[in-house]
């Protein structure tokens, strides 16, 4: 009877700690590209639905992923208002490369540092790119894991959702 019991109390506390549809975004400090340290219990978007996602300067996927978003961006935010903020997750020994790479994308996102792994480990992301969707409340109503061409229409389409623009 005790390691079933030993098995629930892991598996119980297991899903507390994973960024749950309906959850919000955990507080934790991550570090803007001008150095400026951020608390992501601030994220907001005006009452409009915002997308969090993580990537790495080293992951293929993730800057795909970014770049076919930042062609659809503009008309993105026009229709819906939606912005985007982009985590990186680059190291210590890789972080020097994020902002260089984001200069020269000319991306409109947001974008801070985890090189710590607080934000990543805090929503429970083990493999990048990883894609949350929040509401206008500030939950977590969706979330995508890896990229494959024309993943940006499905997020798209629930971005339209949310706003009501089906």
């Amino acid at each position: 009877m005790k390691p079933i019991l030993s098995l629930a109390f892991i598996a119980l506390f297991g899903l507390l700690g994973t960024a749950q549809n309906g959850a919000t975004m955990p507080s934790v400090i991550v570090q803007g590209l001008d150095g400026k340290k951020t608390d992501t219990k601030t994220f907001s978007n005006d009452g409009k639905p915002y997308i969090v996602n993580f990537w790495a300067t080293w992951c293929a996927p993730c800057k795909r992923e970014l770049a076919a978003i930042a062609d659809k961006y503009d008309k993105w935010q026009e229709e819906t208002g939606v912005k985007l903020i982009a985590i990186s997750i680059d190291d210590s020994r890789s972080m020097s490369r994020v902002n260089p790479y984001v200069n020269g994308q000319a991306w409109d996102y947001e974008v801070y540092l985890d090189p710590n792994g607080d934000l990543k480990r805090a929503m429970n992301v083990n493999n990048v790119p990883h894609t949350f969707l929040v509401n206008g409340k500030g939950e977590i109503v969706w979330q995508h894991n890896n990229y494959e061409p024309g993943d940006e229409n499905e997020l798209y389409a629930k971005v339209k959702e949310l706003v009501g623009k089906n």
